[in-house]
């Protein structure tokens, strides 16, 4: 009598231990990640098929303040916003520009990192600068649905603009000399410049941000209305800054703060 319920007891225990550890991993929020794998040294899929980059370290981040589970989605940048609207993923972390047009399609949490514009050129260049005089005539290449390509398009209206699918497709056509000169995020463009790929060519300059077309930085995308997801984003952003998790990625990446002013 006394082995059986001990035998009891102890399958009693074991089921709660079961029964609780099982309750606590439904309790973890599930959440798919949408990114490009495209944009370094933001996100980039790895020739094995790994992401990595700035973007996937502070999504790992913010998943893990949020008591989150999370799974990574790539897509291309010209259907991100659709795919988050069909539901393909809850959120995108991809180096996505906060701007009054994409507002009207998703909602956005606060920025979480800030840097320049910049353009980059052939070091045997005749650009001087970065301004619509400084680029008339020429042909300038910048990746597609940006707010780079809406800025080049807006100012230099005496240039030739050149749309492309990823920065590494303007990357090949400047080396290849089919291009005069690009516009993107100056850390995408150093990336390129440091490595091999990029020898051929220089930063000419930053480009000063417009706030109507450049917004206030990057932040995480949403689906409209989705505020208890923008308001969780929003504390795990603050709470990373706040214990040193955020600087410790961004010194991974970067030897100047990618966050930018306190707006």
């Amino acid at each position: 009598m006394r082995i059986t319920k001990r035998l009891a007891f102890a399958v009693s225990a074991a089921a709660l231990v079961l029964s609780v550890g099982t309750a606590s991993a439904q309790d973890k929020m599930q959440l798919k990640i949408g990114t490009e794998g495209a944009y370094p040294p933001f996100n980039n899929l790895t020739s094995d098929g790994k992401l990595e980059g700035f973007d996937i370290d502070i999504a790992k981040a913010l998943c893990e303040e949020m008591n989150a589970e999370c799974e990574f989605v790539t897509q291309d940048w010209d259907g991100i916003i659709p795919a988050l609207q069909a539901g393909k993923f809850d959120a995108i972390i991809a180096s996505m520009s906060i701007t009054p047009e994409r507002m009207e399609k998703v909602d956005f949490t606060n920025k979480y990192y800030n840097t320049p514009p910049a353009i980059a050129a052939p070091k045997d260049t005749d650009i001087a600068g970065v301004t619509k005089e400084d680029l008339t005539g020429k042909t300038v290449g910048v990746q597609g649905s940006t707010t780079h390509f809406n800025y080049s398009e807006q100012t230099y209206t005496d240039s030739e603009i050149r749309a492309y699918p990823t920065a590494q497709e303007y990357q090949l056509d400047l080396a290849n000399g089919r291009l005069d000169a690009v516009n993107d995020d100056v850390s995408v463009l150093q990336e390129w410049l440091g490595s091999p790929e990029g020898e051929c060519c220089k930063l000419v300059g930053t480009v000063t941000p417009v706030a109507e077309i450049h917004g206030p930085g990057a932040g995480i995308a949403v689906r409209k209305g989705e505020t208890e997801l923008v308001e969780k984003f929003n504390a795990a952003i603050d709470a990373i800054r706040a214990s040193g998790k955020y600087k410790e990625i961004n010194d991974k990446y970067f030897d100047f703060d990618v966050y930018g002013g306190d707006s």
